[in-house]
């Protein structure tokens, strides 16, 4: 008898449970059903729009999925996972079937790695694809990283933790209001990123422009852009983890020189050998961008959604 279980907060014992189910379909699928933040808010306490669903059969977590209704205009955005030891025996569409329903069927679910079970249960629920996120890769060895060249007035420094927080998050609402995951990052979000193992600050380079006094003593700072990376330790990889400039910035080769900045920061300070990234295939600048720097696709991940 499987027993399904809709909660707002997840205990200590169900987060374990739920994180070593996450690990074990990652270990089989080759990447995880549930993103970072998906981890990051089943860690994260109660928190308004969240919602878990646990599948237990016999008191054992055999499947999992989560909602998350935090942006104000999107429909909430969901994701699941089913034990492989428990798989093709309907768990998933029962968790599928629980969100519909937590949503009032109106749903966005992501199919990590589009694996064909995945998409399959995907329109077996009634939903249609409409968005396809590609993980890029390319070598940071062999490769070229000529040195990035900044428009006069600006420079490039780290991020500083206590000071350049509500700057970021207001440049990051500006540069992404057309994204609905990473545009509607909240301080606590961003704290809750900050408060993970891999966070650098060495490696969150901001772009700004100084403003100065009559005088030409510097008075403030304007921050036009960013690039933050990420180190997959175990995995020996580099990540562009969020690359934006400001609207009103664009034109100036900011993109590209931000990328190089990263770049160099991955290959040269820390030696590795790959990057990788995450973007929208319709993002075509960006994906230009990108593809000019060496990087071509190695994954996709899909995204389905009640509506047609």
């Amino acid at each position: 008898m499987s027993d399904v279980t809709v909660v707002d907060e997840v205990s200590a014992a169900d987060q374990r449970d739920a994180g070593e189910l996450i690990d074990a379909g990652a270990r089989l699928d080759g990447q995880s059903a549930v993103s970072e933040q998906g981890r990051l808010l089943l860690r994260g306490g109660p928190r308004e729009g969240v919602r878990h669903v646990m599948l237990r059969q016999k008191g054992e977590l055999v499947a999992y999925g989560q909602l998350d209704g935090t942006d104000r205009v999107e429909a909430p955005a969901a994701e699941l996972v089913v034990h492989p030891d428990h798989r093709g025996r309907g768990h998933g569409r029962a968790v599928g079937e629980a969100l519909l329903a937590e949503s009032g069927r109106r749903v966005r679910i992501w199919a990590h790695g589009g694996h064909p079970a995945a998409r399959h249960l995907a329109q077996s629920l009634g939903l249609h694809l409409f968005r396809e996120l590609w993980q890029l890769r390319r070598p940071l060895e062999g490769m070229p990283l000529p040195e990035p060249v900044l428009p006069d007035g600006i420079r490039v420094r780290p991020f500083v933790s206590g000071r350049d927080e509500e700057a970021w998050l207001e440049l990051n609402a500006a540069a992404f209001a057309h994204h609905p995951e990473q545009g509607s990052l909240t301080r606590r979000d961003l704290d809750a990123r900050m408060g993970e193992a891999w966070f650098d600050p060495a490696g969150f380079f901001l772009a700004v422009r100084e403003k100065r006094t009559a005088d030409g003593e510097p008075a403030s700072e304007e921050l036009l852009g960013f690039h933050w990376t990420k180190v997959h330790t175990a995995e020996g990889v580099g990540e562009i983890y969020v690359l934006g400039v400001g609207p009103g910035n664009q034109g100036l080769g900011l993109g590209k020189a931000l990328t190089l900045v990263g770049l160099r920061y991955l290959a040269h300070d820390r030696g590795l050998p790959e990057a990788m990234l995450y973007v929208d295939a319709d993002n075509t600048a960006a994906v230009r961008l990108y593809q000019s720097q060496g990087f071509a696709t190695r994954e996709t991940d899909l995204m389905y959604r009640t509506e047609s």
